[in-house]
């Protein structure tokens, strides 16, 4: 009978490895000692130096006024040069007073367009008259109006007073928003989700109803949607869920108007340093605003206006209707 090997182990062989597997850890930490620290990603430029986190630690109130801002936002996009892609056109902008809206409005005159914005509160009209200074500077005409387009009366009245003054409407941008984050599902009243929803598709809803009779073969409704409508966030669970439907709205209404000639789409923006956010982040969480990205900051919203000109366009987008199109700042 053949008898077992010894499987005894005298401790040799384990110490062996053990101090095998202690030297290769030994040259491996001294590797690593000689390795620079990792250094923080820094923001991604690809045209303009813009400015990246850290931002200032601004709360604003609400409604948000950008002239209340440390750091301006940029909107005047110095390199974008017009070519009269909308001469002759008449675009009424919701939320134009600051923000994406003001960008849009001051390129969209420099595209020959006169332009109409609204805002909701006097406490904005300084805002929205240093936009009016920018588009007749851009060589247009800039009226403005306030009011709420929660209300379908005023989105009516506002629309009537653009025809009268400008006789026309060409482009309808709906872009006025409520925005303020919550921790959890239950700090979300009835009485908060209804202004979030009320305000940023019930908005979009009256505007594009009002201005629809108004609309021919040629003309154009662009709705700001955004990356959260897209992907979710977990502490704006009622601004996603109206961005969602806002975007479902888009591609709708494309199809219902399609036969008529009448564009409808949406951008899609990332992070976008405007009043909207610090009136809704504290301070300290808004100094990484948009650090994220892969690009690691905001967009400025001189980054976002191009994409509404190639919407509003003909000439550039007379092919495409109801898509969503993102400008978020990451890959794919």
């Amino acid at each position: 009978m053949n008898t077992p090997a010894n499987t005894h182990d005298d401790g040799s062989a384990t110490a062996a490895t053990t101090e095998k597997q202690k030297e290769i850890q030994q040259q491996q930490d001294m590797k690593e000692k000689g390795k620079p620290k990792k250094e923080e990603k820094k923001a991604v430029q690809t045209a303009q130096e813009q400015p990246a986190p850290p931002l200032p630690d601004q709360h604003l109130q609400k409604p948000g006024v950008e002239t209340d801002m440390e750091l301006q936002p940029r909107f005047l996009a110095q390199t974008y040069k017009g070519s009269q892609k909308l001469k002759g056109m008449v675009a009424l902008i919701t939320g134009g007073d600051s923000g994406i809206g003001r960008a849009v409005a001051v390129l969209f005159a420099r595209e020959g367009a006169d332009v109409a914005i609204v805002y909701l509160s006097p406490e904005e009209k300084p805002d929205a008259e240093k936009t009016q200074m920018h588009v007749n500077e851009e060589g247009q005409q800039c009226m403005l109006i306030q009011g709420d387009v929660k209300d379908p009366v005023f989105c009516k009245k506002a629309v009537e007073d653009v025809v009268k003054k400008f006789r026309k409407i060409n482009i309808l941008v709906n872009n006025a928003a409520f925005q303020e984050h919550a921790g959890s599902l239950l700090d979300l009243t009835e009485e908060r989700f209804d202004e979030t929803m009320k305000t940023n598709i019930y908005g979009y809803f009256h505007m594009a109803k009002a201005v629809l009779p108004l609309l021919k073969k040629g003309d154009c409704i662009i709705n700001t949607g955004s990356t959260t409508g897209l992907n979710g966030s977990k502490e704006l669970l009622d601004y996603s869920a109206t961005k969602g439907a806002i975007h479902a709205f888009t591609k709708s209404l494309a199809l219902n108007l399609l036969d008529k000639g009448i564009r409808v789409n949406a951008v899609a923006p990332g992070p976008v340093w405007t009043p909207l956010n610090p009136a809704d982040k504290t301070s300290e969480d808004i100094k990484e605003f948009g650090k994220n990205t892969d690009m690691h900051r905001p967009a400025q919203p001189e980054e976002l206006s191009p994409a509404y000109v190639f919407l509003a366009a003909p000439c550039c987008s007379s092919y495409i209707s109801g898509v969503v199109l993102p400008v978020t700042g990451s890959v794919g």
